[in-house]
């Protein structure tokens, strides 16, 4: 039963956060659920005994053509965004999709355009920017409180789930969209090296120095070949130091009176630089669930006609600054402007060779997946983290949702 100017909302996919985002949906008076579409008959089944009645379907075009649906929400890999995000806005309906928006930024450009055109809200899925201790970071650059930004440092790790498009697709938006939010100035320029394994042209772990416009750098740790779970960022100010940890039940902001103050010398040569150490404070945070303030903007936006935290614009940045992070592996690390021609070249996959290649023979005709290895027994089993029997997208399947 409607309960009033609620948004109908179908969403597409219910692999690995499909499931979160039907929860959320049904916790969020603003919206309501008209079902999931879902390729997967196992999965359909998953929904339906979740939630008895509720509507399911396998087309995507059944979502496209009812008329009471003003919404879809896209849980999809990466690399059916462009085309589901694309035929949902030519069918006039207002689109939230995960990260990245797209896998190139013309695809990206081509969706941006494509919603202001039909006067549509495309909104990427950046959870992050929704966080309360997120925020609160943002609150104490912007007011000053930190000072002059030096720099911020990254570390986003874990023993994750095995993605085809490589850990830089698959984590690298959570801390990109996060800087981006944070400094509020764009990324010129991105360095990148890399650890590929397993499987040619697919790192495992990677590691982005960001020079921002005018503004400091960022370095950015990120891999799914960690003994446990790491979600920690620092960023170092001229008056304060602030860390941020993900996992943390509680003190998950710290803010340290902690650095260096330096005096200007009076003649030449006379250099005055002391260490100051004052206190640690933990501020208060609200207790908010990211997804559904996430979902609530997506609501408002369509109602109000108000432009979403997570527009479509820092959409496309992201996948910007991500075809260029591609190209600095592929450049063995050498910084890559963002937008440049390097940047949007193509290349093939597996232009990046793994390290078993330079042992093995030819790295053209050699081509492992996960699994396979450690089926083989050439990897210890602590490291057995393959697709999980997911559909490959390149054949259409819903597949899963980055591990965030």
């Amino acid at each position: 039963m409607r309960r009033g100017r609620e948004v109908t909302i179908a969403v597409v996919g219910y692999g690995y956060w499909g499931p979160n985002i039907v929860r959320s949906i049904l916790e969020r008076p603003e919206l309501e659920l008209w079902g999931l579409c879902e390729l997967s008959p196992d999965r359909r089944s998953k929904f339906t005994r979740r939630y008895p009645g509720a509507r399911t379907c396998a087309s995507y075009e059944d979502v496209l053509e009812a008329p009471e649906v003003e919404a879809v929400s896209i849980a999809t890999p990466p690399s059916t965004h462009y085309r589901l995000a694309r035929q949902a806005l030519e069918a006039g309906k207002h689109v939230l999709i995960e990260k990245p928006l797209a896998t190139t930024s013309d695809e990206a450009e081509e969706l941006v355009e494509l919603a202001t055109r039909n006067g549509r809200v495309l909104m990427p899925g950046h959870t992050f920017l929704y966080s309360p201790a997120v925020n609160k970071v943002r609150d104490l650059i912007t007011s000053g409180e930190l000072g002059e930004i030096y720099f911020i440092t990254s570390s986003r790790m874990n023993l994750g789930i095995y993605q085809p498009d490589g850990v830089v697709c698959d984590l690298a938006p959570h801390d990109l969209s996060i800087l981006l939010y944070w400094l509020d100035r764009p990324i010129s320029s991105v360095a990148a090296s890399g650890s590929t394994v397993f499987q040619n042209g697919v790192p495992e772990t990677a590691f982005l120095t960001l020079c921002f416009d005018e503004g400091p750098t960022a370095n950015v740790q990120i891999s799914w070949l960690a003994p446990r779970k790491v979600r920690q960022m620092i960023v170092v100010g001229s008056k304060r130091m602030v860390q941020y940890d993900d996992t943390a039940s509680d003190e998950a902001i710290r803010i340290y009176d902690r650095g260096f103050d330096f005096d200007e010398p009076a003649t030449f040569g006379e250099y005055q630089l002391t260490y100051r150490s004052g206190d640690m404070v933990v501020p208060r945070l609200e207790a908010s669930e990211p997804l559904g303030l996430e979902l609530q903007d997506f609501a408002k936006s369509i109602r109000d006609g108000c432009t979403p935290r997570s527009h479509a614009r820092l959409g496309l940045e992201i996948v910007k600054v991500l075809e260029a992070a591609q190209a600095s592996l592929r450049c063995s690390g050498k910084p890559v402007g963002v937008g440049s021609p390097v940047a949007l070249k193509r290349f093939p996959r597996r232009a990046i060779r793994n390290r078993r290649d330079t042992a093995q023979g030819d790295p053209m005709t050699r081509d492992f997946t996960l699994a396979q290895l450690l089926r083989n027994g050439d990897r210890p089993g602590q490291n057995a983290h393959s697709n999980g029997g997911r559909p490959n997208p390149a054949n259409g399947g819903s597949g899963v949702r980055q591990t965030g």
